[in-house]
């Protein structure tokens, strides 16, 4: 264990909930951090070990498993892990062990729990989602619109009972709202159905919906909030309510609803996955990503939080089919590792997600054993593709035996990028610089990341190529204070908000992290750590930061709203959709971006 450094005070003012400490209370605990180095592969602690306090990434990666030895997540700079044993009986409930190099900072046991009982900021952090009390008091503090079906499923009052029985088993719902001329003038549920059509002996075919269905319900407007629906749930002992805009039917919310609303979340669907036997079991689990992404933006987490949750999904997922894979190929003949690139190697994953892989393997290997790993691959890939994580189009996949290779290939592969830059070189060298390990002997990229890097920083070439590569992606910026939008096609009027929206600022971060040989994959670490290594200005990395933040924010907030609107979340926003103000703000972090990617091409380096 370590001394204080004059660096984690500067290191905390990143990391939340200490950010949002009062001043001398953030300089006191700052105090009291202490430091400590472990090299790749050392154990931090094991279950059951007596805990020294809360553990904060401070630089490298942790790997934490469960007492089955389950992969659970693998944290990176400012993630803290610990806080369950302490805030329990103060011994290990997980083990832990360093994956790369790593730097922890460590807070002693008794200012953890002083924290907790003084600043209700820090118990806020820490006891997230540790109850299913804590869940449902969430679910009471959304508005309805986030916790309803939409769009609701309907019939007229002139349709016959019959015909309203057949809709609801055919699309598996419970309810239908009755409309006609597009006024909503009542509900009709499998209840009324049983009560007023076959307990009393009415023919279905000749009895039409008006008969038996409950005429102005009470409703709700999606404004209001869960726990207007549980309260009125509960006093006027119904299970559907509807909801409406005037007189129109907008949505339905049920007890189903608000069931589903709770039982969804990363840790439940990542802890399903890891005891998946079937890839069936996977698609189930994955179908459900749309709905937690809904449930994560109405809850107005940010959006590098919701990526990361969603990627920890498509993570265990992917673990789960290597161990499905060796148990049916046997022990792999050498060592390899499985890793990630793309917005999951990034651990960004949004509502649209392709897949990005690689194997690398140890030198030991031998020609006769590549038939064990494309079988691996080939399983993998075709089941992720399964589960929604379809094939990616350029073919940046394990499946190809181009990205199937020992490491003095791969290594072969880095040193040809970097002196021979061509186009193409550039575009494997951007995708291949944000690898990041999933699943195998993390050893065997450890040495080859910090050498590629070296190697990159110096050839003043190479970082040229890339600078000149990372400004490809502009931002949709118009004259006259305008938005560009395509021009035709099915997106028509509409923005890509991942290639001309967020990529340029992953262009960028992937930049500035070559140029100062920063290990961080993550964007918006790449940023944050772009600002501590000098290679961005304060003011620089603050404006970028933010810029960042509302154009993602943008992107998660359409997706959630299409998911909650029955479609399939995709990239394209319309710009005019939304007010002045809000297209304002979004136009101006599109500005800051395009400073920034200028200042960048004019100087051949980050403004400073």
């Amino acid at each position: 264990m370590g001394s204080t450094s004059p660096n984690i005070a500067k290191f905390l003012e990143t990391v939340h909930p200490y950010d949002s400490l009062p001043r001398r209370e953030f300089d006191h605990v700052a105090q009291r951090f202490t430091r400590q180095s472990l090299s790749a592969g050392s154990e931090i602690y094991s279950r059951g070990d007596p805990l020294p306090g809360l553990y904060l990434v401070m630089e490298g990666s942790v790997e934490i498993r469960d007492s089955s030895g389950t992969v659970i997540s693998q944290l990176s700079p400012r993630n803290s892990f610990g806080e369950r044993g302490l805030m329990a009986d103060g011994r290990a409930v997980t083990n832990a062990r360093a994956l790369s190099d790593v730097v922890l900072l460590v807070l002693p046991t008794a200012e953890f729990k002083r924290l907790l009982a003084e600043h209700p900021v820090y118990t806020r952090f820490f006891s997230r989602g540790s109850s299913n009390d804590v869940r449902r008091a969430d679910m009471t503090l959304r508005k309805v619109e986030d916790l309803m079906s939409k769009p609701p499923l309907v019939c007229s009052s002139k349709d016959s009972v019959k015909h309203a029985a057949e809709l609801m088993r055919d699309r598996k719902v419970s309810s239908l709202g009755v409309v006609d001329n597009g006024i909503f003038v009542g509900i009709v549920t499998t209840r009324d159905l049983a009560a007023r059509v076959l307990a009393e002996g009415l023919d279905p075919v000749n009895t039409s919906v008006s008969t038996v269905m409950t005429r102005d319900p009470i409703g709700l407007t999606e404004q209001d909030l869960g726990s207007d629906v549980l309260n009125l749930m509960l006093e006027r002992s119904v299970g559907h309510l509807p909801v409406v805009e005037g007189d129109r039917l907008v949505g339905m919310i049920t007890q189903t609803d608000l069931t589903r609303f709770q039982a969804v979340s990363s840790a439940l669907l990542i802890h399903e996955a890891s005891a998946a036997e079937k890839v069936k079991d996977l698609r189930n689990i994955t179908a459900r990503i749309p709905q937690l992404l809904a449930q994560l933006v109405g809850g107005n987490n940010p959006h590098e939080v919701v990526t990361r949750l969603i990627t920890d999904i498509a993570d265990a997922v992917t673990r789960r089919l290597i161990v499905l894979a060796e148990r049916d190929l046997g022990p792999p003949p050498v060592p390899y590792l499985w890793l990630a690139c793309g917005s999951q190697g990034r651990q960004e994953q949004a509502g649209v997600s392709d897949q990005d892989n690689c194997i690398f393997i140890d030198d030991s290997f031998v020609e006769s054993q590549r038939p064990w790993f494309e079988k691996l691959a080939r399983f993998v890939s075709h089941n992720l593709d399964a589960c929604g994580y379809v094939f990616c189009p350029g073919d940046m996949m394990a499946t190809n035996p181009r990205w199937c290779q020992p490491v003095s290939v791969w290594r072969g592969y880095f040193h040809g990028w970097i002196t021979a830059p061509e186009p193409m070189a550039q575009m494997l060298a951007s995708v291949m610089f944000d690898l990041r390990p999933i699943a195998g002997t993390v050893s065997l990229f450890g040495s080859l990341q910090a050498q590629t890097l070296e190697q990159a920083s110096r050839n003043s070439i190479f970082v040229a190529h890339m600078i000149s590569n990372s400004l490809k992606h502009a931002p949709p910026l118009g004259l006259l204070r305008g938005l560009v939008t395509v021009r035709n096609g099915e997106h028509r009027n509409q923005i890509d908000m991942k290639h001309n929206g967020v990529v340029p600022v992953v262009d960028l971060g992937r930049v500035y992290a070559l140029m100062a040989r920063l290990t961080p994959v993550n964007t918006r670490a790449r940023l944050l750590a772009a600002e501590d290594a000098g290679v961005i200005s304060g003011a620089g990395a603050r404006d970028l930061i933010a810029a960042y933040d509302l154009i993602a924010e943008f992107r998660l907030r359409n997706q959630a709203t299409q998911v909650r609107a029955g479609l399939r979340p995709d990239n394209y926003l319309g710009p005019y959709e939304f007010g002045d103000f809000e297209r304002s703000h979004l136009r101006d972090a599109f500005v800051v971006v395009r400073t920034m990617q200028s200042a960048l091409a004019n100087s051949g380096r980050a403004p400073i």
